[in-house]
Formats: structure tokens, sequence, C-alpha cells
């Protein structure tokens, strides 16, 4: 397989991205190892921002050129002002974003340590996704694409459903979630692209192309794809039947918190702009990578200008992505 050098934007005015789902205040601290029991453990470095799943996502189509707007909801409180002011700072339409009366905005503790892994402790209060805003066709028809995650299950399912009817592209973060959430949002979704934890829950095998087989089989009517870090990613090609595997990109991994909300981003991005899909995915892995290269979260998206160069040093021998087996 060949890879273009580089992610050009299409013509025309920036396709536009929804996102549904997590919006949460991160504290992160940046250690030098994880703690393996109990007492005090003194961080080096630490960031406040506003990310989670589908926050993070949109970032990642915003920085990348897209027009990315988030549906999600924070509590009438300090924490929620923060999450929607530092998410629109960022350049994400906050504007259909709920504020939940008497609940408590999502908020969560980190610890990154020197190999770029992660602890992370969040809190979700319940009453924040209690109720349900309407969704019209209307209202996702104004979009390209939209990428909904698990965090808010009611809301996600009714954004793919009127996706799907308006023939958008509906994807859906396959993340680890509450039981049944993904057998009840699956069946909306055009596209699933799984985290290899939830992908091996859901079909209790740990061998990554017999997963990724026995997925296709339980949810027939979608693409299927599993992420698996530096292992890079899997999918099944519905033109052949064949189960291709993209291995990551080499970097040093710095931070990889977010790092899968970045791939979604950028795949929700690059299939809206209508790119082939050995390329969303090259796009999608390349743009997580980046992100691991940097310490903050999803502070660490590239830029278009970024990820095109390195789409370009990648393509120079440095790939491999062929039938998996």
């Amino acid at each position: 397989m060949t890879v273009s050098s580089a992610f050009d934007p299409p013509a025309g005015p920036a396709r536009s991205v929804l996102c549904v789902g997590a919006a949460v205040l991160d504290t992160l601290f940046r250690v030098r190892s994880l703690p393996t029991g109990q007492g005090k453990i003194l961080p080096y470095d630490m960031l406040q921002v506003a990310e989670g799943m589908a926050s993070s996502a949109a970032f990642a189509v915003a920085r990348l050129g897209g027009n990315a707007s988030l549906w999600g909801a924070v509590g009438d409180d300090a924490a929620g002002d923060r999450i929607i002011a530092d998410l629109g700072d960022s350049g994400i339409d906050t504007s259909g974003m709920v504020r939940v009366a008497g609940a408590r905005s999502a908020v969560s503790t980190i610890l990154v340590d020197d190999e770029g892994e992660r602890l992370i402790v969040p809190f979700y209060d319940a009453a924040l996704h209690e109720t349900v805003k309407p969704v019209t066709n209307q209202n996702v028809s104004a979009f390209d694409a939209v990428l909904v995650d698990v965090r808010w299950p009611k809301l996600a399912l009714r954004t793919l459903s009127a996706a799907r009817e308006v023939g958008k592209p509906a994807i859906l973060d396959g993340d680890v979630a509450g039981e049944g959430v993904i057998e009840m949002l699956a069946p909306a979704a055009s596209h699933i692209v799984f985290s290899q934890p939830a992908a091996e829950r859901l079909s209790g095998r740990t061998e990554l192309v017999k997963t990724v087989g026995l997925l296709k089989r339980k949810f027939e009517h979608a693409f299927i794809s599993v992420t698996a870090g530096e292992n890079g990613c899997f999918w099944f090609d519905d033109r052949t039947g064949e189960i291709i595997h993209l291995a990551a990109p080499k970097v040093r991994a710095v931070d990889t918190l977010a790092a899968g909300d970045i791939f979604h981003g950028a795949f929700a991005l690059a299939t809206a702009e209508g790119l082939p899909l050995a390329e969303t995915m090259r796009v999608s892995s390349m743009a997580a990578a980046l992100k691991c290269q940097v310490f903050g979260g999803r502070t660490g998206a590239p830029t278009r200008a970024e990820l095109c160069d390195a789409l370009l040093g990648w393509s120079i021998g440095q790939q491999s992505c062929g039938r998996a087996t």
C-alpha cells in the first residue's frame, strides 16, 4: 500500500464535526514513576486543562483546521465555568453545551510518569447526564460527521441515529463503558473505532486479529477498527474481507493521555473530508503518535502543518501496513 505525502485541506469551506460526550476538568501531575502503594509522591510539573474523550477529539478537529462543535454537560459551578471557557478558547464551538443546575462538573486527577503511562482518578456526577437535550435531523444535518463517546449514552444514541437518517458519518468511540452501552450504541453507528481494552472485553479474546473479526461479525453493518497504542491499529477491510494492520509510528512517548481521543478526532475529520480509508487510518495514527511526544493531554494535538510534515517523513520507508495474520 502507498500513502500520499500530505493531508491537504479539501477545497471549499472547512468541514464541520460534532463531538458528543465527556467534558472534564483534568489536573495532570508529572511524576518520575507511578505509585505502587500508599504514601506521598511529589510531581515535578502540573497542568490543569479541560478535556475528556469528546472534548479532546473536538480539539484535535480544531487544531487540524476543521470546525469543531461539542455537546456535553457541566455543572453550574466554577469547574463548569472553567471547562466551557477553556474549550471555547481552544477554538471549539461550545454553544451546544448544557449547564445542569445542582450538578457537579466532571473532574479528574491524573499522574503521568516518565514513560508516558498514566494513572487516572475520574469523578462523574450521575446528575450531569440524567436528562437529554432534543436532537433533530436538522440539528445534525449542519455537520459533515458526528463523533460520540460513551459518557452520555442517551444523547449519543439520539445523535448517531439522526446522523444515519441524514446520511452523515456516525462515528462511535468504542471505549470501555458501562454494561450494555456499546451494544446500545453500536447498531446506530456507521463507524466504530474501539480501544483495545473495550474490544477485548466485548469479544472475550486478546488476539487482536481475531478480535477484529469477531467484532465485525457482531456489528457487520459498520466499519470496525481497534486501536492498540504502540502496537498500531487494525481494521476490517470491507472491500477485500481482510483484516489490515498498520504499525504505529515510532516515537518516544512522553504522555499517552488523550492519544486515543486525538486519533478519533483526526479520524472524524478525515472521514468528513472524504479521505480514502487507509489514508484516514494513517492520518489518525500519526496524529495520535505526535500527541504522545508532548506532556499535557490533549494540548499535544498537532496542527495540520505539523501532521503533514510528519506524514511526509513517514511515507519514506517508515510505515508498515498490510494484511494482518
